[in-house]
């Protein structure tokens, strides 16, 4: 019997499968493989290459190769992945070309201060930019940035879904706001270098997810909730239950990130995310029937009266035009990531 992973291995590579054909003995060079996405993106690679022979090779880009060895040694013992030691704005470019270069890596938010006034923002920035000069020096032919609706800024609440064409932006004057901000001028600089150096750019606007790998003591509400029912409970609601949210599966996260990739219109955004909106009080009810039926649900604020809720769901009309879609239901998902820990 197949362990989950490999299920969902199976599950992306089933509707990625033609994709592969036509880079056959390609060349990757990947940022970010640390990270949930990047660990899905290298592992959903490296499982096609295998299945297929496609005769791919890659260079995963880590501040710590060791680290990386310790933690996924699977994927560091494929002799069809290279590890390059570095860091993001500084990192020497290995030789050879990489026709397809997949951006994915991000600096995770921290508050300003003496030392990094501008928070995450320039570290951001300036690995995007060095990633963009080594597609441009190694002969890149597509490019896929990972991005983040953070940069639409808050979605008015009278907005179900956020598409594309949305003109909001984060505030300026937030200070609060140095991913999203260093999020919209990486996607600047992929559109002017996709058009200065004649490669394709597309930029996926990564939202939220669940599947096997989330962290569950990180910043991440359904991780959070996952990891209180596994132990038993209570599930704890930091504020008030009443933000929507969508939640995209991993396995489906990745059919849609290589698509992207290699269909997807050069210079164009696409909203990476499940369209089926839940607030966070219906989705703890629903972690809780799962893992652990019965267990309190706590809430740490009552809603205040006549404060429409906050919310972050993206409009997917875009993607669905390539085809794309959430096959696995938030149900499954859920119950999906649920086993997965609990086999660890």
């Amino acid at each position: 019997m197949k362990n989950p992973l490999e299920r969902d291995l199976d599950h992306a590579l089933a509707h990625t499968e033609e994709l592969w054909a036509g880079v056959r003995g390609e060349r990757f060079f990947l940022t970010g493989g640390t990270g949930f996405v990047g660990t899905w993106l290298t592992e959903s690679l490296l499982w096609a290459n295998r299945r297929l022979s496609l005769g791919i090779s890659a260079v995963l880009l880590t501040r710590d190769p060791e680290a990386f060895r310790r933690r996924s040694r699977h994927l560091a013992d494929d002799p069809a992945l290279t590890l390059c030691e570095g860091y993001g704005p500084t990192f020497a470019y290995p030789d050879g070309a990489f026709p397809l270069v997949v951006h994915a890596a991000t600096e995770r938010y921290f508050p300003p201060d003496a030392e990094n006034p501008s928070s995450t923002l320039d570290r951001d920035v300036a690995t995007t930019r060095r990633v963009l000069e080594l597609a441009r020096a190694r002969g890149a032919r597509r490019l896929l940035f990972t991005s983040s609706g953070a940069v639409y800024g808050k979605q008015p609440p009278a907005l179900s879904h956020i598409p594309e064409d949305y003109p909001g932006a984060p505030l300026p004057t937030d200070t609060a706001s140095a991913y999203g901000q260093g999020k919209r001028i990486s996607e600047f600089l992929c559109g002017t270098w996709s058009e200065v150096y004649g490669f394709d750019a597309v930029i996926g606007r990564l939202f939220a997810f669940v599947g096997p790998m989330l962290p569950l003591d990180a910043n991440y509400v359904v991780g959070n909730l996952i990891a209180d029912a596994l132990a038993g409970g209570p599930l704890q609601i930091r504020g008030d239950g009443t933000p929507y949210r969508s939640y995209l599966y991993s396995a489906d996260l990745v059919i849609w990130l290589w698509t992207l990739l290699m269909r997807g219109r050069s210079g164009s955004a696409y909203n990476v995310g499940s369209a089926e909106q839940v607030t966070i009080g219906d989705l703890a009810r629903r972690v809780a029937e799962i893992a652990a039926p019965g267990a309190e649900i706590r809430v740490a604020h009552q809603p205040a009266p006549g404060v429409p809720a906050a919310r972050y769901v993206p409009a997917t009309d875009r993607a669905a035009g390539l085809g794309l879609r959430a096959w696995v239901s938030l149900e499954d998902g859920l119950r999906r990531t649920c086993e997965w820990h609990r086999r660890r």
